[in-house]
């Protein structure tokens, strides 16, 4: 028997009641889960008084500490004064001891961290590396910019500034740093584009400000027809600007790397160097701190294809091998840096 019109709408009516309600179910089971609230998390950079590490974690700048407030935990950076495993391993132990329930880790060594880090993780403790990794022992990581286009820039911008041609050295940070590796195994690649451009030697300034100054005195007491230094290292990048910045040595060997605007701002200015590269470092901590809360709350997994909201950074998505990319680094030099302050 049909329905009488009256009944057709009534029961038309109710249909959509009832879809609005199932869509209102819907929607609600969908929806992302809520962060959780008050988890105690460490940020544990290579080391403490390295001015990129200040900017990537602190409040002040907007990194790691600064995301960690705005989603309601309770964040601290803490590290050792070296860039060592020697140093670093001691203030994780701390860290975990104190209850954390968030790591944030610039890995100091691909794998002496592991047994701790390891330890950690076994304790239901979320592990995020960021900026340098250690892929056997953390569930995320957070990677600043591709690698292979960081080693190839360098040596591209390198190539540019020297007619493709002489002598060139790498100031590294330690022998150990798996992102300063990484980058070189890159740099060597690209170096055979340029037939003319000899890789004489690699040293390492050990993110130490004094050590960086006399590995670069030492390359230019060894190598007096250097053309040219890459220092994909912050450190690394001021301490041989530092020593280059002399009318001996000014525009006569070209230097390019990794650098903060605040730092390389007098060398740009004064000739010393015509251009580097970075990203900014408060957006890789912000966007570590962010994801490590995603993973603790379970609101994502590890899982390629998983998305989230960094907040004020937007949308991201994990790429292979549990890792987020943050985005391609900027260019410094002379036309642009004074409008950067970081």
């Amino acid at each position: 028997m049909n329905a009488s019109p009256s009944k057709r709408t009534k029961w038309a009516g109710t249909a959509l009641a009832l879809a609005c309600t199932f869509g209102v179910l819907v929607t609600a089971a969908t929806a992302a889960a809520p962060l959780t609230k008050g988890l105690t998390a460490f940020v544990i950079p290579k080391n403490l008084g390295n001015s990129y590490f200040t900017t990537a974690d602190s409040a002040k700048s907007g990194g790691a500490i600064a995301a960690f407030q705005a989603l309601g935990e309770t964040a601290t950076e803490t590290s050792g004064t070296a860039a060592t495993p020697a140093s670093q391993i001691p203030a994780i132990q701390a860290a975990i001891t104190k209850g954390a329930k968030i790591l944030v880790v610039s890995a100091t060594d691909p794998s002496a961290l592991c047994p701790t880090l390891n330890s950690a993780m076994q304790k239901g403790i979320t592990v995020v590396t960021y900026d340098s990794d250690a892929p056997a022992c953390r569930d995320l990581f957070i990677n600043q910019a591709s690698t292979q286009g960081i080693g190839e820039s360098e040596v591209d911008l390198l190539a540019k500034e020297i007619g493709s041609s002489g002598q060139i050295a790498i100031v590294s940070a330690t022998a150990s740093a798996t992102n300063q590796n990484a980058w070189i195994a890159y740099m060597k690649t690209e170096l055979k584009k340029y037939p003319k451009m000899q890789l004489v030697k690699i040293v390492y300034g050990n993110d130490d400000p004094t050590t960086a100054t006399q590995v670069t005195q030492g390359l230019l007491q060894q190598y007096p027809n250097l053309k040219g230094i890459i220092s994909p290292t912050t450190v690394g990048i001021a301490a041989a600007a530092a020593v280059l910045d002399t009318a001996k040595y000014r525009g006569k060997i070209q230097l390019t790397g990794l650098g903060t605007p605040d730092a390389m701002k007098k060398y740009v200015n004064d000739g010393t160097v015509k251009a580097f590269e970075l990203w900014n470092p408060a957006n890789l901590g912000y966007l570590a701190a962010y994801a490590s809360v995603e993973l603790a709350s379970k609101a994502i997994t590890n899982a390629t294809g998983q998305s989230f909201t960094a907040g004020k950074l937007g949308k991201f998505t994990l790429g292979a091998k549990h890792t987020i990319l943050l985005g391609a680094p900027y260019v410094f030099n002379k036309s642009n840096i004074s409008k950067f302050n970081f």
